[in-house]
């Protein structure tokens, strides 16, 4: 397939015949899948499955992080047609990736949306493939990582983030995107000494030991050093990888519930991620997408990218094993 054949490429999110290769068809029309990959909810044969969880209950300020999920996958719709950058290997050729859809949930039955999510990420990994989730608030990153948990163990948690998410809320069955990761350390999900936060630039008095990451220090060290100790902490245990799009200076990420100033630029953060390669990852996922405030959809575009990346990095574990990071 080439560029020509925009002519007559249309819709494959439903009619594509493989679940490998590039699409070039036209951007601008067409069903919208992530990555033009076919949607799908047959997992034989499938290396990444990216699903979308468009909830938005728990924003500080800005609300509209539901709609998220269908602004990133638009937006991916400009990377169909070449292999992602800097790679040892070409992702959308050499990985079967699908577009798995959408989590259902009643919107207006808040308390039963944890639970909903969890059997969701657990029916994906029951079939051994590795979920990329689009958001959707931060607090999905709890009820995903008890699906996580259950099969691997405690997590090394590589968060990407202004805010730690670590404020103390003892009540497990609150629903708050600004606590879920308190829980998640007090629940057992998440190892502490081996997780790490990155962007970090908001005050909290405890953090519950887990290894903090500053934009400061990403400016001083620089990304590959910091990328280099994120691997260090982590070590070998299985990694859950969350970003955060507010991680991203309000300069290249405006449409986000809680934008900070002082965060980290686009190109630092497609360096970590690139350079993150060779961690032991099983998932991960891209949070707080609010496209309603940002008509330019840059946000849109930093999502997208990020969902990339994170296919890439469980690509490098499949396709050149860990002893390549």
């Amino acid at each position: 397939m080439a560029l020509e054949d925009a002519k007559s490429a249309v819709d494959e999110a439903f009619t594509v015949p493989e679940l490998k290769g590039l699409s070039f068809e036209n951007t601008f029309g067409g069903a919208v899948s992530f990555l033009r990959r076919l949607y799908t909810k047959d997992l034989r044969g499938v290396d990444v499955a990216v699903t979308g969880v468009p909830f938005d209950q728990a924003v500080t300020n800005r609300p509209g992080t539901r709609l998220g999920p269908r602004a990133i996958r638009e937006a991916s719709t400009l990377q169909s047609m070449d292999e992602p950058y800097g790679w040892p290997f070409k992702a959308l050729s050499d990985l079967a990736i699908v577009d798995y859809g959408d989590l259902a949930f009643d919107y207006a039955d808040v308390p039963s949306f944890p639970g909903l999510l969890t059997e969701h990420i657990r029916t994906i990994l029951a079939a051994d493939v590795p979920s990329v989730v689009l958001g959707g608030d931060h607090y999905i990153s709890f009820p995903i990582l008890k699906a996580y948990a259950e099969k691997y163990g405690p997590m090394s948690l590589v968060q990407f983030d202004a805010h730690t998410d670590t404020w103390p809320d003892d009540n497990m069955d609150r629903v708050d995107h600004g606590t879920m990761f308190y829980k998640a350390v007090k629940m057992g999900l998440v190892d502490p000494a081996r997780s790490v936060q990155i962007g970090i630039r908001t005050t909290n008095e405890d953090t519950l030991g887990v290894n903090i990451i500053d934009p400061r220090e990403v400016e001083e060290s620089g990304p590959a050093a910091v990328a280099k100790k994120v691997k260090q902490i982590v070590g070998d245990n299985p990694v859950y990888l969350t970003f955060d799009i507010d991680a991203l200076d309000p300069a290249f990420a405006p449409g986000t519930g809680t934008p900070v100033w002082g965060g980290l630029t686009s190109l630092q953060a497609s360096i970590m991620l690139r350079d993150l390669g060779g961690i032991n990852i099983k998932g991960g996922d891209v949070v707080e997408v609010s496209p309603p405030f940002d008509t330019t959809g840059a946000t849109a575009i930093a999502g997208a990218h990020v969902a990339t990346q994170i296919i890439c990095l469980l690509g490098w574990s499949k396709l050149c094993g860990a002893a390549a990071g």
